[in-house]
């Protein structure tokens, strides 16, 4: 494997067989580095910290060689690694999700939450734990919910998922009256039933398990070809329709495939842990600004996720004042502080 400079400015060929080369920039490769040993630090402090946590001594044997017993074990396959695997995946998803959109708005304050697939998951949680408690999950009335809430955008929009900017306004709309219902429904349960569905509509790792983890992997295994298939097309699309069009890359059919996958890695996370707001929102951006370059910042924005949720989750079993948070408390914290910020930062560009 060796690189050569025969690439665009500010790029190198990463050759991995004679005729099989790819452009990367060093300051990606860098970047991508920084997030996996990040990923790695946090992963190895939710499986150690804590009363229950696994010893470092044991953590390689235990992880990676079966050696797991006792309380280990326990901790490992029923407690801690389930939910670390599913904060990972869910987080990955989420990432990747909020990157698409945002390539085919080209709008840094675009996610799937705004085009209400988070708060339509919400009202369908809602109302099968209102009014279906005992003939289905919780988790499949979110995704039913999600999917309806994405139907009535994309019959709204009159031109399906093609244009964002009617996609965005739909979703809005869609996303008020789910959190009506889910307002409603909150305040007609009753009270020790509310407090479970306010944690799982605000987004939790507290029960998590292997199967919720497959879920939000599996969507990612699917999604993954398709995404590495659209790459060089969505960097096209960030140009303009009118460039991509002259290139070949069908702007149209390249911007719906790409809402799709969103909708998909998305409905999955919600699915696997329920919905997650502003994740899907600021991986993308850290991703981008780690970088300082232009694109999807696809894989990037994944680790991003996967890290942010990791860490999201660490404060909500380890911080004392705020014992068992759902986790996408932390989440909505820490996105509102980011919107905010990015608010203002596209005022002063005059973007706004």
């Amino acid at each position: 494997m060796n690189t050569k400079a025969a690439a665009p400015a500010g790029q190198r060929l990463l050759r991995l067989a004679p005729k099989v080369a790819f452009p990367v920039r060093p300051r990606s490769l860098y970047a991508g580095l920084l997030l996996a040993v990040l990923l790695l630090l946090a992963s190895v402090a939710t499986l150690n910290l804590g009363r229950l946590g696994i010893a470092l001594a044991d953590l390689p044997g235990a992880v990676f060689g079966g050696e797991a017993t006792g309380k280990n074990a326990f901790v490992l396959n029923r407690l801690r690694g389930p939910r670390l695997a599913t904060a990972a995946s869910v987080g990955a998803a989420l990432g990747l999700s909020g990157a698409l959109f945002q390539s085919v708005t080209r709008n840094p304050l675009g996610s799937p939450d705004v085009i209400g697939l988070g708060a339509g998951a919400g009202a369908g949680a809602a109302v099968t734990a209102l009014l279906l408690p005992d003939v289905l999950p919780v988790s499949a009335g979110a995704v039913l919910g999600a999917a309806l809430a994405m139907v009535l955008v994309y019959f709204a929009t009159g031109t399906g998922f093609r244009n964002p900017g009617r996609l965005v306004v739909a979703g809005i709309g869609v996303a008020a009256i789910a959190n009506a219902l889910i307002e409603y429904v909150v305040y007609a349960v009753e009270r020790d039933k509310a407090s479970v569905l306010k944690s799982y509509v605000n987004g939790s790792l507290n029960a998590s398990g292997w199967d919720d983890a497959a879920t939000a992997a599996v969507a990612l295994a699917i999604c993954a070809p398709i995404v590495v298939a659209l790459a060089r097309n969505l960097a096209v699309v960030e140009m303009g329709d009118e460039t991509a069009e002259s290139l070949g890359a069908s702007p149209g059919r390249t911007k719906t495939v790409a809402v799709l996958a969103s909708i998909a890695l998305s409905g999955a996370a919600v699915a696997a842990a329920g919905p997650i707001a502003f994740l899907a929102l600021c991986s993308p951006q850290i991703a981008k600004r780690l970088t300082r370059a232009s694109g999807p910042h696809l894989a990037l924005s994944a680790l991003a996720g996967a890290l942010l949720l990791i860490l999201a989750d660490l404060a909500s079993q380890h911080l004392p004042l705020f014992p068992d948070l759902p986790v996408g408390i932390y989440t909505m914290a820490l996105g509102g502080a980011y919107l905010a910020y990015l608010l203002l930062h596209e005022w002063r560009r005059g973007a706004l």
